[in-house]
């Protein structure tokens, strides 16, 4: 069977990584993105060059409307999901303490990064379960190393929609344990993608990398690869866990 995997926000950073991991290996991969059309096309040409398929999907995850669509797409163009990568999320806009924190800034980044899990959880594990009719699957959840740290003096707020992640992977794992479907999930640490510029810190890699215990900051490439091995056959005995990618932080 031909692993079918959703990559949420997979035009950029560690999910697009992911995607073309995924080509490589021969799956068909369904590549999700909210804005960046130009960057997620881009994306599916190297999972295509790369002996995968490919499908790009336009879709909100925190919008209900939209992560139905995501599902009824892929099923309608590759068939049920094997697989699903949780790794759309969003850090905000700026540097802030909790007392800076305005509530559509919070609210935003739980929509999105908690919401927008449980929602495609949920649609994928509908598809996937054997309690369902499913021939099982995998789910990996992008967490980070803020659900650990609290991200205290820049991201609070993300720090606290990272660690809903984490309980929400330990708790979904149990449940589904029986039925076919593995949950896991990865906490990258300092990894050189374009959030931070998202965030207004453009600078926050060259500047913190060389702190890491490792003495540089991750490649997304790098995460991509513990993600597809939690995918994977080679994992057929790991579920609810959590694997550090952060080069030796905490």
């Amino acid at each position: 069977m031909k692993d079918i995997i959703i990559v949420t926000g997979a035009s950029r950073g560690i999910g697009a990584a992911t995607a073309r991991k995924l080509g490589s290996k021969g799956a068909s991969v369904v590549i999700n993105y909210q804005d960046s059309e130009k960057e997620a096309q881009a994306v599916l040409k190297d999972v295509v060059d790369a002996g995968g398929q490919g499908l790009c999907v336009q879709g909100d995850v925190g919008n209900e409307n939209d992560v139905l669509r995501l599902f009824e797409l892929t099923q309608n163009h590759f068939g049920s999901p094997t697989g699903l990568v949780n790794n759309a999320g969003i850090i905000g806009t700026s540097k802030r303490r909790i007392e800076e924190l305005k509530v559509d800034t919070m609210t935003e980044v739980m929509r999105i990064n908690v919401i927008g899990t449980l929602l495609c959880s949920r649609e994928a594990v509908l598809r996937m379960s054997e309690r369902h009719g499913g021939k099982g699957g995998c789910i990996v959840n992008v967490s980070s190393l803020g659900a650990l740290t609290g991200s205290p003096f820049a991201f609070v707020d993300y720090g606290a929609s990272k660690g809903a992640v984490d309980t929400l992977t330990v708790g979904m794992a149990a449940e589904l344990a029986k039925y076919g479907v593995r949950v896991n999930g990865v906490r990258p640490g300092m990894i050189d993608t374009d959030i931070h510029a998202s965030a207004g810190m453009a600078d926050r890699v060259e500047k913190h990398g060389p702190q890491m215990p490792m003495g540089r900051a991750g490649l997304a490439e790098e995460v991509a690869d513990v993600i597809v091995f939690l995918l994977s056959k080679e994992s057929s005995y790991v579920t609810g866990a959590m694997v550090d990618v952060a080069g030796g932080a905490r």
